[in-house]
C-alpha cells in the first residue's frame, strides 16, 4: 500500500506542476502559488479522489482535475489560515509561511489565485461534463460557509473561550472535515459512482476527518517542531480549546482509535476498500 501512495503522490505532483504552469497570469504570482502548492506535504486529500475513485470502478487518471483542484483549495486555505489576521503562523511545511516569504498582499492574492484556479482546472477538464459540474458542486460547498470559511469563523470566534466538545466539532466538521469528506465524495463522482457509494464516502470522510484533526491536536502540543514542519505549542498560545485540553492524551487516542473503526467500516461498503482501511489506520498514529 506505501508503494501505491507513493505513485499516487507522483501523479498528483507532476499534475499540479502542469496546473501551476498553464495557469497564466504574471509570472511572480505564479511564483507565489507554487512556493506553497509544490512545498510537498502528505497530499492526503488528493490520494483520497484518486483512490476513492478507484474504489468505486473508476480509472484513478480519470480523476485528477478532481485531486488537483482539491489540493489547490486546501492550499489557498492554509495561505489564508497562515495570515497574520487569522493564525498568524511563521512556519509551514518546515519553511517559511507565504506571507512571511514574500510580505502579506502577495500572499493573500496567492491564495486566491489559488482557489479560482482550482474550479478552472477542474471544469475545463476532459471529465464528463455531469461529472465535472458533480465536483464542483461538493467542492464549492466544502470551501464556503458550510464549510472551510464556516469553520475559520467558528475557530477565530472561540479564541480566548472555553469550548465544549459540541463546538469543537462544530468548528472542526468545516475547517477540517468538510474537505476530506468533499474529496471522498469526488472521486466516487469523478467515477461515476452510485448513491450508496457516495453516502460511504460522506462518512468515512467525516470519520477520517475528525479523526485527523484529533490527532493534529495532540501533535500541536506533544509532537516534535522538525517532524511536523511547524510549530508545536501554537493552540495553547492562541488561546484555543482543542480536543487535548478537554480530554487528555490518552482518551483523545482513544476517540482516534474509535473514529478510525468507523472509517474503516465504511471502506468495506466498497467492493474494494483496502487502500482506504490502510490509509485511516496510518493517519491514526502519524507523526507529522
Amino acid at each position: 500500500m506505501e508503494g501505491r501512495y507513493s505513485r499516487d503522490k507522483a501523479l498528483v505532483e507532476e499534475a499540479l506542476a502542469r496546473a501551476v504552469e498553464s495557469s497564466g497570469g504574471p509570472a511572480g504570482l505564479r511564483e507565489v502559488m507554487a512556493y506553497s502548492l509544490m512545498a510537498g506535504g502528505k497530499r492526503i486529500r488528493p490520494v483520497l479522489v484518486l483512490e476513492c475513485c478507484r474504489a468505486a470502478g473508476g480509472e484513478p487518471e480519470a480523476a485528477l482535475p478532481a485531486a488537483c483542484a482539491v489540493e489547490m483549495l486546501h492550499t489557498y486555505s492554509l495561505i489564508h489560515d497562515d495570515l497574520p489576521c487569522m493564525d498568524d503562523d511563521e512556519l509551514r511545511r518546515g519553511r517559511p509561511t507565504s506571507h512571511v516569504r514574500f510580505g502579506e498582499w502577495k500572499a493573500l492574492l496567492g491564495g486566491d489565485a489559488l482557489q479560482a484556479a482550482a474550479f478552472d482546472v477542474l471544469l475545463n477538464s476532459d471529465m464528463p461534463p455531469e461529472r465535472r459540474a458533480a465536483c464542483a458542486a461538493l467542492l464549492a460547498r466544502a470551501a464556503g460557509p458550510a464549510g472551510i470559511c464556516g469553520g475559520q469563523y467558528l475557530d477565530l470566534e472561540g479564541e480566548g473561550r472555553d469550548l465544549t466538545r459540541t463546538q469543537l466539532e462544530d468548528i472542526h466538521r468545516g475547517k477540517t472535515c468538510a474537505l476530506l469528506e468533499a474529496a471522498c465524495r469526488m472521486g466516487v463522482a469523478a467515477a461515476g459512482g452510485d448513491g450508496e457509494q457516495m453516502a460511504a464516502a460522506e462518512a468515512y470522510g467525516r470519520a477520517l476527518g475528525m479523526a485527523f484533526q484529533i490527532r493534529d491536536d495532540m501533535l500541536d502540543e506533544l509532537g516534535d517542531q522538525r517532524a511536523l514542519g511547524k510549530p508545536v505549542g501554537s493552540d495553547r498560545a492562541e488561546g484555543k480549546t482543542t480536543f487535548l485540553t478537554l480530554y487528555g492524551p490518552e482518551r483523545c487516542q482513544t476517540l482516534v482509535d474509535e473514529l478510525t473503526a468507523q472509517a474503516k467500516a465504511q471502506a468495506g461498503r466498497f467492493p474494494d476498500g483496502a487502500f482506504l482501511r490502510w490509509l485511516a489506520d496510518r493517519l491514526a498514529l502519524r507523526e507529522s
